[in-house]
């Protein structure tokens, strides 16, 4: 079995890309996917046959969910490591990526395969292998305050007996992973410099979101 990586140095210089906009991946969290293009099917199987590695990274331009050809991406991404797939007979994989670091594009690579490719470092973020790193900054009670007001606002269920139990750093995570935000607010999420940001500019987007009466707002 393959490893998880648990540093910067343990990374490939380069990995599979996939654009995917409004898709959002972060360190220790989990992301399903579905895959049914050819592209992305071989991306899969290669990585498979490999270190189970994947780029999940977002176009500059969100108009199409998964744009064709070298179209420009955003600098920032997130390495997933592929933990679980199932096949149909379709021709299709389903798929799920567990976050290992943010990484940074640094050029992508000319390549024969349908998929894109890209030269990646992940140095300025080696705080990502920790998985609770930055908790003791967070105002875990006023997270919790603010699932418990959007919850109520947007009349969600929630389990509050396991939310108890999720370390802070998780849940923070899960919930800029799930919340109904775009993808300038999911690249400003990703970014976010410590987990205390992240957490912040959550609260702030939620709270703005419920004083307008719902829809998240975009940023662009």
């Amino acid at each position: 079995m393959v490893k998880r990586p648990t540093a910067p140095a343990e990374l490939p210089k380069s990995v599979p890309i996939f654009p995917l906009s409004g898709a959002l991946l972060l360190p220790f969290s989990h992301r399903p996917l579905n895959i049914f293009e050819p592209r992305y099917i071989e991306m899969v199987d290669a990585a498979l046959r490999g270190d189970r590695l994947i780029g999940l990274i977002q176009p500059e331009d969100t108009s199409e969910e998964s744009p064709r050809g070298r179209s420009p991406l955003q600098a920032i991404g997130c390495l997933g490591r592929l933990t679980h797939f199932e096949e149909s007979g379709e021709g299709r994989y389903f798929i799920i990526l567990e976050g290992v670091t943010r990484f940074r594009l640094v050029h992508e690579l000319t390549v024969m395969t349908s998929y894109r490719q890209g030269v990646i470092t992940a140095d300025e973020f080696s705080h990502d292998f920790t998985r609770d790193f930055g908790e003791e900054a967070v105002d875990r009670a006023r997270f919790v305050k603010m699932m418990r007001d959007y919850a109520e606002f947007a009349s969600i269920e929630l389990n509050w007996e396991e939310i108890e139990r999720t370390g802070t750093a998780d849940l923070v995570n899960f919930c800029c992973m799930v919340g109904p935000y775009g993808p300038a607010e999911k690249q400003v999420l990703l970014e976010a410099q410590t987990l205390e940001q992240r957490a912040e500019t959550l609260i702030a987007m939620t709270e703005y979101e419920m004083a307008r009466g719902g829809g998240a707002a975009p940023l662009n």
